[in-house]
């Protein structure tokens, strides 16, 4: 059977017809992938995960390594290609092939989608386990000195789903059927927002349920490796919960979660919210006051300090509660806990550019290694943009990473002594790459 090129015709330039064909040889348009490749050598977060996973298949007959497929499906996720049926094509990519470990021309072609889906479904529920936490470690081996703070950010989000899934669900504060994934960062010092954990969660799942479990083990390997280092756990009001105050205070955790509003947090706010109103009429502004009481739920066995932000706006009042265990000023205490918003970035990331919740398979323990494949791409991105410190792509969302640093054109070589990769003379980041590649090695 003969194989036809596509060929496709691009208008008229200068008297002469623009053809465009699909036979151009060795060429990738994902070039940049070697980077995040660098990265996994610095880190092996990619081994680590492989590590944990028991390959079960007979071992004359394997060409496909575990952690070389994992590497594959990962460096696909960061460069955008989030399906496992991407590498119909892709399996023989030369970059790809390269950032795996393989020769681009002589060895052997990557994995297929049939392999790759078999592997995704094989994978256990211990095995996961120990897959998560990988994330921690890396965490707590990124540091020379031990942090005086840690403050772990804990948030819901959905993860819509299409069809017959396991553990499926409506969920009404989304309004669709969904998954709802817990998804946990950490700053260290005030450094920048790091993944801890990615957990998958039925889809009928209070926010806040199962995140005490997951705070413990994280909290235990933060105090194995840190003894003395102070924690704070912020959170929104689906993480009200007594059973997370109660443990917080046990084990000298401090705490900033959010209250949903009712009638007798109003009550407690409404001389605060009456000035405001006053000096909003009186100015025609937004006002906006920190204050603080005291409060104590039903099921609470004794009152806990609260924030109360009173505000308001041309819209109206809009009042806000903080629970926490730290004292000092209500302005500064607020303001910490606002920027738990950061983490809300980190999971724009995640959903948007590399496609967390593309959970699409059956079966919910396989969507949760996809979660971790997903969660190991946004590791190594992290990495990259933290070695990109100074340079006009230090706070580069993880979609321009991907559109500046791995988007590249690249001509692929292999001879006996040297593989080459020959990017384009005008590649407008040329001039990173080495200081890139000198802060990952370092």
């Amino acid at each position: 059977m003969v194989h036809t090129v596509p060929q496709v015709e691009l208008g008229i330039l200068s008297g002469r017809e623009v053809v465009g064909t699909f036979d151009g040889g060795d060429m990738s348009s994902d070039g940049g992938v070697v980077l995040v490749a660098e990265a996994e050598r610095k880190l092996g977060v990619i081994q680590r995960m492989a590590s944990v996973i028991d390959d079960r298949r007979d071992p004359r007959k394997v060409r496909h390594g575990i952690s070389e497929m994992l590497a594959q499906r990962v460096f696909g996720i960061a460069c955008g290609y989030e399906d496992c049926n991407d590498f119909d094509d892709l399996f023989r990519d030369p970059a790809l092939k390269v950032a795996v470990g393989r020769l681009p021309s002589t060895g052997h072609d990557l994995a297929s989608q049939p392999t790759l889906s078999r592997l995704e479904n094989s994978v256990g529920a211990g095995e996961l386990y120990r897959m998560s936490e990988v994330l921690v470690d890396l965490f707590v081996e990124g540091r020379d000195q031990p942090p005086t703070w840690v403050i772990i950010d804990v948030d819901a989000t959905d993860d819509p789903t299409h069809g017959q899934q396991q553990l499926t669900g409506f969920h009404g504060y989304y309004d669709e059927h969904c998954y709802l994934p817990l998804i946990v960062t950490a700053r260290a010092d005030g450094g920048p927002d790091e993944l801890l954990a990615t957990v998958l969660r039925p889809g009928r799942t209070h926010a806040g349920a199962g995140a005490l479990t997951v705070l413990r083990r994280i909290v235990a390997r933060l105090r194995e490796a840190w003894p003395e280092v102070r924690i704070i756990i912020r959170g929104d009001s689906g993480f009200a919960r007594p059973e997370i105050y109660d443990w917080c205070e046990r084990n000298g955790i401090h705490y900033l979660i959010g209250l949903a509003t009712n009638n007798r947090l109003r009550k407690l706010a409404e001389r605060h919210l009456q000035a405001a109103r006053v000096e909003h009429l009186l100015h025609g502004e937004k006002v906006r006051r920190l204050h603080e009481g005291h409060y104590a739920a039903d099921s609470w066995p004794h009152q806990r300090r609260v924030l109360i932000k009173a505000e308001v706006t041309q819209q109206g009042d809009n009042p806000r509660f903080v629970v926490t265990s730290l004292q000092g000023d209500p302005l500064l205490l607020y303001d910490l806990y606002a920027r738990r918003g950061e983490q809300e970035n980190r999971i724009k990331e995640l959903k948007r550019d590399l496609a967390m919740d593309r959970t699409s398979c059956h079966r919910f323990l396989a969507n949760q290694f996809r979660l971790l494949l997903h969660s190991a791409a946004f590791v190594l991105l992290s990495y990259v943009r933290k070695c990109l410190a100074g340079t006009e792509l230090a706070e580069a969302q993880v979609c321009t990473l991907q559109r500046k640093l791995l988007k590249l054109g690249v001509l692929v070589k292999q001879s006996c002594r040297r593989v080459w990769l020959r990017f384009p003379s005008s590649c407008p980041v040329q001039h990173l790459w080495p200081l890139v590649l000198a802060r990952i090695r370092a």
